[in-house]
């Protein structure tokens, strides 16, 4: 059964991180995460520092620092071009990735891809003078460019890039061009014809779903996928639920975390989005559960938590195996790296420490939500590095907020107590073999 079992989760797993779509998904939003960081530190340092009315400067009571409000249009020009412009972002590189799948490696598909997306897009925006509604034309709403628009920008970043590729490698619609023109003018010449077919395709498909439904394409993913996914997986029991799938993953052997990336990452960005937005306006923030909220609260100092397994190795351990293993994974685990643990005890398919490392992070998840309804840890608002050490980590992404900090540590005790009892069963293991007393 045990065989049987981790066959078919390899089995899931291969197909998830090998399919063309996934892979393009998620390799697009690796490569996305240092411009999120960069913006989300901008609306951190243009309210934390740059304002003198509510940051570090104002609550400190610091005379004579008026001069940072002049930097603060540096940094909210920076957020702007970052967080305001992560769906043209998406949809540049999930068509790359997708069509170095086909090993097509054209410059001229991303920007086909960008062209069709911007065909789905409303170009003009309306805004209120006075009481009077006035219509802006030629205006691109930054709803469709930023993280709200990340749904419609995967799928038509993959319906494009699909479209062109079949062109370009049928090579039906190639126009050949005499051999002495230049190699570059001979080349776009040769993706005329696929580029403009994908763009017109994608327009047409615009405007027939908008006459047959009286919606825009935009408006129909945006309600009936993105915000249905979004209402589940922000919720807590569905975000409990998929913690625990790749948990379970990670038990195997598998990398659970890259695994359910594609599945998470666009609704956890989507929801850290509005937060941030909401956090630079100086608005309620309105998210609990966004993208920092994983890797604060369920997979600090490493997936598992498993900080508070080294910490009670370390006190309680009669293992000689376990405490070298501890000792070699303590300085990893302060940047939330623990594949030494995972692996090097292992935690992997040990039916002892799989109980603690499958309800840990499920606990200390609730105990972050629950403290964050009562307005004790702070909503995050800015996206920090995965590897940021607890308690920075914490502080940095509630915006300066000491009880998103505090709650870190709170959650590593809660996981220090799930992890103790079965360290002190563990004692009784030797060599694999349980000791009979």
């Amino acid at each position: 059964m045990k065989d049987k079992i981790i066959n078919i989760l390899l089995t899931l797993a291969t197909k998830m991180q090998s399919q063309r779509y996934f892979a393009a998904i998620k390799n697009a939003f690796s490569d996305l995460m240092p411009i999120i960081i960069a913006g989300s530190f901008c609306t951190l340092f243009q309210n934390a520092v740059c304002s003198v009315s509510k940051g570090f400067v104002s609550v400190a009571n610091i005379p004579g620092m008026s001069w940072l409000n002049a930097l603060s249009p540096i940094f909210s020009a920076a957020n702007y071009g970052t967080m305001n412009f992560l769906t043209i972002g998406a949809v540049i590189l999930i068509s790359m990735h997708l069509g170095e799948h086909y090993n097509i490696k054209d410059k001229v598909l991303p920007l086909t891809a960008i062209g069709a997306f911007i065909s789905l897009c409303t170009t003009s925006v309306s805004t209120k003078v006075g009481e009077e509604t006035v219509s802006i034309a030629n205006a691109l709403s930054n709803t469709f460019t930023s993280a709200q628009g990340l749904f419609v920008g995967m799928f038509v970043a993959i319906v494009s890039a699909e479209i062109y590729c079949l062109l370009v490698r049928s090579g039906k619609l190639e126009i050949k061009m005499p051999d002495s023109v230049p190699s570059n003018v001979s080349k776009s010449f040769a993706v005329l014809f696929p580029c403009t077919v994908t763009i017109l395709a994608v327009s047409a498909f615009g405007l027939a779903f908008k006459s047959v439904t009286g919606m825009t394409v935009f408006n129909a993913i945006t309600n009936f996928i993105q915000a249905p996914l979004a209402s589940v997986l922000t919720g807590l029991p569905g975000y409990c639920l998929i913690l625990f799938v790749t948990l379970l993953l990670w038990f195997f052997g598998i990398h659970g975390t890259q695994v359910m990336k594609p599945i998470t990452e666009p609704i956890l960005l989507a929801t850290f989005a509005m937060n941030e937005a909401a956090y630079a306006a100086g608005t309620e923030i309105p998210e609990i559960i966004v993208r920092p909220f994983l890797s604060l609260f369920g997979t600090m100092t490493g997936a598992g938590i498993t900080g508070g397994l080294i910490i009670a190795i370390l006190l309680f351990s009669k293992r000689d195996d376990y405490k070298a293993v501890a000792k070699l994974a303590l300085p990893l685990a302060a940047f939330n790296i623990n594949e030494p643990v995972i692996f090097g005890l292992p935690i992997v398919l040990n039916p002892i420490l799989a109980i603690p490392f499958l309800i840990t992070p499920i606990a200390s998840t609730c105990l972050a939500y629950f403290l964050t309804t009562i307005g004790f840890c702070g909503r995050l608002v800015v996206n920090v590095p995965w590897t940021t050490p607890m308690g920075i980590a914490g502080f940095l992404a509630g915006g300066g907020n000491v009880g998103a900090a505090v709650t870190q540590v709170l959650c590593l005790v809660l996981s220090f107590l799930i992890y103790t009892p079965f360290v002190l069963i563990s004692n009784k293991q030797k060599a694999g073999q349980i000791v009979n007393e």
